[in-house]
């Protein structure tokens, strides 16, 4: 059975918006799945794959941060690179959705 339209729109836009929270801050993998889960209803599974392969690829660093419920917590970061990395798919983001909209009727 093929994916659903939405399923494949999640998937599509998982990266730039956890790009997007860590430009807000810096957080750890269960926070950040939390407010994906809130935001666009992305299960927490989806979201350690893709903070390996994000750290891999330069976007990201980590550190350990101490908490006061437990053991140390691995942040994650935005380095140079992935504010960069972001920063262009929030432009190729704006553009494609303008044509989707367009092609819709939504735009002017």
């Amino acid at each position: 059975m093929p994916e659903t339209i939405q399923v494949q729109l999640k998937k599509g836009v998982l990266e730039m918006c956890v790009l997007a929270l860590l430009a807000r801050g810096d957080g750890y993998a269960y926070d950040i799945a939390a407010r994906l889960a809130k935001g666009i209803d992305m299960g927490e599974g989806t979201i350690y794959p893709l903070m390996r392969r994000l750290q891999q690829d330069g976007l990201v660093d980590t550190y350990l941060q101490e908490s006061a419920s437990g053991p140390p917590r691995k942040y994650y970061r935005l380095t140079a690179a992935g504010h960069g990395s972001f920063s262009a798919q929030k432009a190729e983001w704006a553009a494609f959705a303008k044509a989707v909209d367009d092609i819709l009727g939504g735009g002017s």
